[in-house]
């Protein structure tokens, strides 16, 4: 059974696919995400029930018992291996992230091109450093020991056969290596992979379509779609298709520059231009700003953020009417794994 993505993942896309690219409902809108019904069903699974500052130190909490762990499997494997107290995720409350706020547009745009997070690296360069405990033995180790030893701490890449055509493949923790087996130690078996679900998960895929195909969200999109028109920006069908069209173009740039990374390239050579200082990224960027401006424009007159939640929710509140027996049973099941 192919099962790449997680039951609360489905829930968070079925919620978001409306704003790909350009975020969540103002603050001045009546709707926000956290108005979801669904949430109340899957937020266990994702940790919602928590504080930022809980899911926080309960995150590295378990991140460090997982790097013991790991350094223990290594070791009997007969590699060294350093737990690495920076190897873990920070939880953000999504300030940096505000692409509905005409100020944030002006300047980010979608935040592709021009990216809150490339400021903050910048602004902080320290804490980006390379801090990983077992850089310097992993380098001494020869070509053919390092494969060994990123085998046996991830395990081996999954073979061509195993991976589908838009490149996931089946995640199982008994072939991920010393990683897999000390996340599972800790975390046990993930509930929003078990096969008890596996029928919900698939309910959870069919109402993401059902949402993307609605027609009152293709009549919105008609209604976004001739505000752009009307504003100099026509061919787009869908409000996420501007985001989109920033995203595809940037992708070339750095392909243009790197290749399709079947061969490698020389970043060192007097011949390499960092694509991201190019001119034909600071075009880009200009752009991205231009057409993030208008895109917001006609998401304010259309109202695009309230209604498409409107519409999602409702959709939402349906699925739970005809799923609760099961949702019920996934809220409770994940609630006694924690």
């Amino acid at each position: 059974m192919r099962s790449t993505v997680p039951l609360a993942a489905l829930a968070a896309s079925a919620m978001v696919f409306i704003l790909t690219g350009c975020g969540g409902a103002s603050s001045d809108d009546k709707l926000s995400y956290e108005d979801s019904p669904l949430s109340q069903y899957l937020s266990a699974a994702w940790g919602g029930d928590l504080s930022q500052e809980e899911q926080q130190k309960k995150m590295e909490k378990e991140q460090a018992q997982v790097e013991e762990l790991v350094a223990q499997c290594m070791a009997d494997e007969g590699f060294e291996y350093t737990p690495n107290a920076s190897n873990g995720t920070v939880i953000s409350d999504g300030s940096e992230w505000e692409p509905e706020k005409r100020e944030w547009v002006e300047k980010y745009g979608y935040g592709y091109v021009n990216s809150p997070f490339a400021e903050q690296v910048e602004e902080n360069p320290s804490e980006q450093e390379n801090s990983d405990p077992n850089a310097d033995y992993v380098s001494s180790l020869s070509e053919s020991e390092q494969t060994a030893f990123y085998e046996t701490l991830y395990g081996p890449s999954p073979a061509e056969d195993e991976m589908a055509e838009d490149g996931s493949y089946e995640y199982r923790w008994e072939d991920a290596g010393c990683q897999g087996w000390a996340q599972h130690e800790v975390q046990g078996d993930d509930i929003t992979q078990s096969e008890e679900f596996s029928a919900l998960r698939t309910k959870m895929e069919e109402l993401t379509t059902a949402s993307q195909e609605s027609p009152e969200l293709a009549d919105l999109n008609a209604e976004w779609a001739s505000c752009m028109a009307d504003k100099g920006e026509p061919g787009f069908t869908k409000q996420a298709e501007a985001a989109e069209s920033i995203m595809e173009e940037q992708n070339k740039i750095y392909e243009t520059a790197y290749g399709d990374g079947s061969e490698p390239v020389d970043t060192e050579s007097a011949d390499f231009e960092d694509p991201s200082k190019s001119p034909e990224m600071k075009a880009l960027g200009e752009r991205e700003l231009k057409l993030a401006l208008i895109d917001l424009d006609c998401r304010e007159k259309t109202s695009f953020a309230t209604k498409s939640l409107e519409i999602q929710f409702a959709l939402e509140e349906k699925f739970i009417a005809e799923n609760k027996t099961e949702l019920e049973a996934f809220k409770a099941a994940a609630e006694q794994s924690k």
